[in-house]
C-alpha cells in the first residue's frame, strides 16, 4: 500500500509541477503582452483575475467528479484543455481573446489540477498526511521555480507566440502521461491510509468524518472559508505583477523571472519543511505562522527597493505561501474527514480561492492611479494579519487531529 500512496503523491507532484509552473508564467508572458500591444496593467490583469476566479469556481466540480468517477479521467480531460487553451493564446491579437482563451477556457483546465490532486492525496494518507501534502504540492512550488526563466528564454528565442505553443503542448503531454497514476483511494484497491492493519474507518482520523452538508453546519467550517478567503486575497498579486514590479524599481525582465523562481524555491521549502512539521504540531499553528510570515513579506515588498530586500521579502513569500495552499487540504480533511474530501476542498477552494481572483485586478486598478504597489502591498499585510487571528479562534469538531 505505502507504494501505492507515493505513486499517487509522485503523479501529484508532476500534475501540479506542470499546472502551476505554467501558471505562474503568466507574470513573463504578461510583461511581453504589455511591450506589443500596449494595454493598462488592469485591462490585462483582468485576464489573470477571471482565470483564477473561475478556476476555483471549476475547483469544486473537479472535486465532486473525483469523488465520484475517480481523479485519473477528471486530471486528463483538464491537462487537454489547459494545454490547448495555453497554445491557442498564440492567436491573441484582440483584449478579449485572452479573456476567452485564457480567462475562461484555461480556467477550465486549471481547475482539474489543484482539487482533485490534494483530495485524493489526502485519502491515502492520515499519520503522515502533513509529509505527503508537503511532497505532493512541492511539485507546484518546484514547477514556480524552473518554468519562468524557461518560459523567458523561450520568449526571448521564440517570441511570445511560439513560446505559448511549446508551453501547452507540454502541458498536454507531461499531465497526460502520469494521470493514469491517480486512484481513487486506498479503498478501491483494497488498502488502507498509511498502511494501517486497523480497517479504513479506525485508520482514518479516529473515524471522524462529515459529509459537505454536515460540515457546513459548523462554525469551524466558516471560521476556515473566512480565515483562507482573507489569506488568499493577496496572493496572486505577487505572481502576476513581480516581473513588472521588479522593472519599475530599475531591475531587468529577466531579472523579474528569476524572481519569480526564487519564490517558487521558497515555496518548495515552506512545502517540505512545514508539511511534516505540521504532523507533530498541528496543522492550525503551522498554518497560522505561516500567514504571519505572509504579513511580513507584503510589508517588506513595500519597502523593497535594492535587490536583497527585493530577493528576500519574495522568498519568505514563497515559503509562507507554500505552506498555506499544501496545509489547506490537510486542515480540512483533519476536521471533517477525507471519505468526502474533494467535495469538501472544492467548495471550500471555490469559495475561499475565487476572492484571490480580484487582486491582480485590484492591485493593477491602485498601480494605475497611484504609479506604485506600496499601498496594495500593506493592504495585503493586513488581510493575512486578519486571517492569522481568523484560524486561532476556529475549533475542530470533537474528534478531530487539527489541534
Amino acid at each position: 500500500m505505502i507504494f501505492h500512496g507515493w505513486r499517487v503523491v509522485a503523479a501529484a507532484f508532476v500534475v501540479l509541477f506542470t499546472a502551476y509552473g505554467a501558471q505562474y508564467c503568466f507574470g513573463v508572458f504578461f510583461a511581453a503582452l504589455l511591450d506589443e500591444f500596449h494595454w493598462s496593467r488592469a485591462s490585462l490583469s483582468g485576464v489573470f483575475s477571471l482565470y483564477a476566479f473561475f478556476y476555483c469556481v471549476f475547483g469544486f466540480a473537479a472535486g465532486r467528479l473525483s469523488d465520484a468517477l475517480g481523479p485519473r479521467w477528471v486530471i486528463a480531460g483538464g491537462g487537454l484543455v489547459l494545454g490547448g487553451a495555453m497554445a491557442a493564446m498564440a492567436i491573441v491579437h484582440e483584449l478579449w481573446q485572452p479573456y476567452l482563451l485564457y480567462g475562461l477556457v484555461a480556467a477550465l483546465g486549471m481547475g482539474t489540477a489543484y482539487v482533485p490532486c490534494n483530495s485524493t492525496v489526502v485519502k491515502w494518507f492520515a499519520a503522515k498526511r502533513g509529509l505527503a501534502m508537503g511532497l505532493a504540492n512541492t511539485g507546484a512550488g518546484a514547477g514556480t521555480l524552473v518554468l519562468p526563466p524557461l518560459a523567458q528564454w523561450a520568449v526571448t528565442g521564440l517570441g511570445w507566440r511560439g513560446a505559448y505553443v511549446a508551453f501547452g503542448l507540454a502541458v498536454v503531454l507531461a499531465i497526460n502521461a502520469v494521470a493514469p497514476l491517480m486512484r481513487r483511494d486506498p479503498e478501491s484497491m483494497g488498502l488502507h491510509p498509511d498502511g494501517a492493519p486497523a480497517p479504513p474507518s479506525a485508520a482514518r482520523d479516529g473515524g471522524h468524518e462529515l459529509p459537505l452538508g454536515a460540515a457546513m453546519r459548523t462554525g469551524a467550517f466558516w471560521l476556515l472559508a473566512a480565515a483562507f478567503t482573507a489569506t488568499w486575497m493577496p496572493v496572486f498579486i505577487p505572481l502576476v505583477h513581480l516581473v513588472p514590479f521588479a522593472r519599475d524599481v530599475g531591475h531587468s525582465a529577466e531579472t523579474g523571472a528569476w524572481l519569480v523562481s526564487t519564490l517558487g524555491a521558497g515555496a518548495v521549502i515552506g512545502r517540505l519543511v512545514m508539511g511534516p512539521v505540521s504532523d507533530r504540531i498541528g496543522r492550525r499553528p503551522a498554518l497560522v505562522a505561516a500567514m504571519a510570515l505572509q504579513a511580513i513579506a507584503f510589508l517588506g515588498l513595500a519597502e523593497a527597493q535594492g535587490l536583497g530586500p527585493l530577493v528576500a521579502s519574495v522568498f519568505v513569500y514563497g515559503y509562507s505561501y507554500g505552506t498555506i495552499s499544501t496545509l489547506f487540504g490537510a486542515i480540512i480533511g483533519d476536521f471533517f474527514g477525507p471519505a468526502q474530501a474533494g467535495s469538501l476542498v472544492g467548495f471550500l477552494f471555490m469559495l475561499s480561492g475565487s476572492m484571490a481572483a480580484w487582486g491582480p485586478l485590484a492591485a493593477g486598478a491602485i498601480y494605475d492611479a497611484t504609479g506604485g504597489y506600496g499601498l496594495i502591498f500593506r493592504l495585503a499585510a493586513g488581510t493575512n494579519v486578519l486571517a492569522a487571528v481568523l484560524l486561532t479562534l476556529a475549533r475542530p469538531p470533537h474528534g478531530s487531529r487539527a489541534l
